[in-house]
């Protein structure tokens, strides 16, 4: 036996162990509860062959009987929710076999390869990690049909779609292979059972805190919930050192496939990660709060990833790698899948409805500099000017008084007062404004509607809500940016205001940079170098940098701008 197999099988019975440690633990709670009616029974026997008798033993025994039958009812009712407590499950795309043939094939194969038996779906999430997730709670199987032989299906494969778009179908199976080797873990009847214990008892402490019920309601769930806790508690160390036992044999496991590959790919892990939270913060984030959401987020990776690797002599070889077939190729309809996952991108980090509507389209990355960037630019410029006229500002000097320009901001900003006085009353005022825009906007919650299934040539009907499975819960589930403060806020809107007036009097254009999201152009080419100068007015008072690269540029801050 080779040192992979010793120490896959070590892993494996360590597991093992955990998860009959857990077992125990159920046992020792269930032995606890029964413990009066035992006890119950053994004095009745006893006074059924005339043994202890009198009025006293009668009292002992009926009091028993009485103890008993109320923690055997609490008993059943802890049971009743921890059973149907529904476990929370990761909102993901759904990808039926019909829609991805060979990306199924693909991780049958590996499962062959590895000896595990092969995962009963896959599906897509917008992030960068994947993992197997059980679906088999009787609350979580779809149709009427449903049987208890349900409980024996394999977990589902969850992908990061990104994955999809950046990686090479054999960097992909690299990656997957750790991913699909835990299917053999899972399939064991012990740790299986553990894992469904402790998902039951997560299940009824979710579901007891759960707001919305009546006393009557409330109050035998919040009893469950704190058996659960206990219980939970107690199964905390256990539970853990189980999942990491398991995960080191799955592991050891996989190293009998693309070993050598693996360690390529796990670097191309790290690059997709970076290039897609900056594609989420910089670029998708502006869109969302401009209500469109672009629905090519994963082609969009590629394109950060891609010019990450021009930029970074670190990634000066990973473009090379792009001559390859991608992993997305695996899949019939690749921009189904990614409008899908852009659209749940869109929900989970944003909290945005389920399916487009008035004031929330899809915007392609062609169209994102005129519908999203200009937009935003002028959206906060008007912000910037209404503000100013409720704090009574006057219009700047000009042939029209009754037209915004820049110059009537950086005649304010850099007046009598300094940043302690005009800068932190406009900045106070944005941000209350900004504030009273967000509360006046539309909540969207879980809602109902297609979350987007992606669908094969053959088709196949409207998916379920994919955050359904979350239950009420508020949303965004995963928000991507901390609240602004007033001076950042600020700064975006003095910075909008130049850009509009770049455009509007200096010939400029909107862009979008890949990496830093939008951008203004001058000349076909991007200026960075406009944070600093708006940064010295706003914060310093100081309006010479900014007047110096006005200049540069050729914009006429005393020229009207367009506001929407």
């Amino acid at each position: 036996m080779s040192g992979i197999d010793v120490g896959e099988e070590l892993g494996a019975r360590a597991a093992q162990a955990r998860a009959l440690a857990l077992l125990r633990i159920r046992s020792r709670a269930l032995a606890v509860a029964i413990l009066p009616a035992a006890v119950a029974v053994v004095l009745f026997a006893a006074d059924a062959q005339g043994h202890p008798a009198g009025p006293v033993w009668d009292a002992v025994r009926w009091t028993v009987l009485g103890v008993a039958v109320v923690v055997l009812l609490v008993t059943v009712l802890v049971a009743v929710s921890v059973a149907r407590a529904r476990p929370a499950m990761s909102p993901t795309v759904p990808v039926p076999e019909e829609g991805a043939p060979d990306l199924y094939r693909l991780v049958r194969d590996l499962a062959d390869r590895l000896d595990v038996p092969a995962p009963s779906a896959v599906a897509l999430t917008p992030d960068c990690d994947s993992w197997l997730e059980d679906r088999t709670h009787r609350a979580l199987r779809k149709g009427p049909g449903a049987s208890a032989e349900d409980a024996d299906t394999a977990p589902v494969l969850v992908i990061g779609s990104p994955f999809l778009w950046w990686m090479r179908v054999a960097e992909l199976r690299a990656v997957l292979a750790p991913v699909v080797a835990g299917t053999g873990p899972s399939a064991h009847p012990d740790i299986a059972a553990a894992r469904r214990f402790v998902r039951g008892l997560d299940a009824a402490i979710a579901d007891a805190a759960a707001p919305g019920r009546g006393p009557v309601r409330g109050a035998p769930l919040a009893f469950a919930g704190w058996v659960a806790r206990l219980l939970l508690r107690a199964c905390r160390g256990h539970a853990a050192e189980m999942e990491r036992c398991v995960a080191a044999a799955a592991s050891m496991r996989a190293q009998t496939v693309d070993y050598g590959l693996r360690i390529a790919a796990q670097e191309q892990v790290g690059l997709a990660y970076a290039g897609w939270d900056r594609l989420l913060t910089r670029v998708a984030l502006p869109a969302w709060r401009m209500g469109r959401w672009p629905s090519r987020l994963d082609a969009g990776v590629v394109s950060a990833l891609t010019e990450l690797s021009r930029r970074d002599r670190l990634a000066d070889g990973f473009a090379l790698r792009l001559g390859e077939r991608p992993a997305c190729d695996l899949l019939e309809e690749p921009g189904v899948a990614d409008e899908a996952a852009s659209l749940l991108a869109a929900r989970l980090f944003h909290g945005g409805p389920a399916e487009s509507g008035p004031g929330w389209a899809p915007v392609d990355w062609q169209q994102y500099p005129d519908e999203v960037v200009d937009r935003k630019w002028r959206s906060e410029a008007a912000r910037l000017h209404r503000v100013l006229d409720t704090l009574g500002v006057p219009r700047a000097s000009a042939a029209d008084p009754a037209v915004p320009t820049l110059a009537r901001v950086m005649e304010h900003l850099s007046g009598a007062g300094g940043p302690g006085g005009p800068g932190e009353a406009l900045a106070a005022g944005i941000g209350a404004a900004v504030a009273r825009e967000e509360a006046e906007a539309p909540v969207h919650g879980g809602g109902q509607g297609q979350g987007g299934q992606v669908q094969g040539a053959a088709g196949s009907g409207p998916a379920d809500d994919p955050l359904d499975l979350w239950g009420p819960g508020p949303l965004p589930l995963f928000p991507l940016q901390p609240p602004r403060t007033g001076t950042e806020l600020l700064a975006d809107h003095v910075g909008a205001m130049v850009c509009c007036a770049a455009v509007d009097t200096a010939g400029a254009a909107p862009g979008l940079d890949w990496l830093d999201g939008p951008a203004l152009l001058v000349g076909g080419e991007r200026r960075a170098d406009l944070a600093a100068p708006v940064l010295s007015l706003v914060e310093d008072g100081d309006p010479d940098p900014l007047l110096s690269w006005l200049a540069e540029v050729g914009v006429r801050s005393d020229k009207p701008v367009r506001l929407v």
